[in-house]
């Protein structure tokens, strides 16, 4: 199937799910190609870090730098975070995943100076940076296409993280 043809049938069937599958997904995979499978792309991932102040739930993307694919582990760099439509209102959601991830980072001594996020849609995407305490949200959505915008920020991210 084509990637325009794709992009219709996610779009067609407007779900969070067929968006992630058909559009997200696959990038995050060229993501993995580029790098040589040396990182884990994780989707739908249990990420239970600390129950006790809510980070807790399902990732919907994970990008490790680890090239196993049979469990998360340290460190985490990117999360992804699909919404149907409004980027906005995966901006906590996100935030709060990235917190996670750097606490999960630094129970397991791998700290990273900063992790990244982003919230998408497929055809939309917003870029997070956590680092310590501050986030830094890029105010720009980025479109899908051009894919080599997407890839380019995702490989940086990943080199960077």
């Amino acid at each position: 199937m084509g990637d325009s043809l794709k992009r219709r049938c996610a779009n067609a069937v407007d779900t969070e799910k067929a968006r992630s599958e058909v559009i997200i997904n696959p990038v995050l995979l060229e993501v993995r190609r580029i790098f040589n499978s040396s990182i884990s792309v994780f989707s739908g991932e249990e990420f239970n870090v600390d129950a006790s102040i809510g980070l807790n739930g399902v990732c919907d993307f994970l990008l490790c730098r680890s090239p196993e694919q049979l469990t998360v582990e340290a460190p985490a760099i990117v999360i992804v975070e699909a919404k149907k439509s409004d980027l906005k209102s995966g901006l906590g959601q996100c935030i709060a995943e990235m917190v996670a991830a750097q606490r999960f980072n630094q129970a397991r001594e791998q700290p990273l100076t900063a992790i990244y996020g982003t919230v998408s849609s497929g055809t939309q995407w917003r870029f997070l940076r956590l680092e310590g305490q501050i986030v830094t949200i890029d105010l720009i959505d980025y479109p899908l296409p051009p894919i080599e915008t997407i890839l380019s920020f995702l490989v940086w991210m990943v080199k960077a993280g």
